[in-house]
């Protein structure tokens, strides 16, 4: 099976999503992550947030989806 993954990492989570080569979803999932307001006017992330909601949000869809990793480009 041939399936490709679409991840998107926002302001407020990370978005990773499954499609077969038809366009078909076969499986999504959405990790979010705290927006810091240290100081008035400033808002700041930290980039280990995005890159763990990234592994948990790959995670989630290849099991919802069934996948096995070589199924994934």
């Amino acid at each position: 099976m041939s399936v490709m993954l679409g991840i998107d990492v926002g302001t407020s989570g990370t978005k990773v999503l499954a499609i077969d080569a038809e366009g078909h979803i076969l499986a999504d999932a959405m990790e979010t992550y705290p927006l810091h307001t240290p100081r008035p006017l400033w808002s700041e992330q930290d980039p280990d947030d995005w890159w763990k909601a990234t592994i948990a949000g790959v995670r989630k869809v290849v099991r919802q989806a069934k996948l096995k990793p070589a199924d994934a480009r």
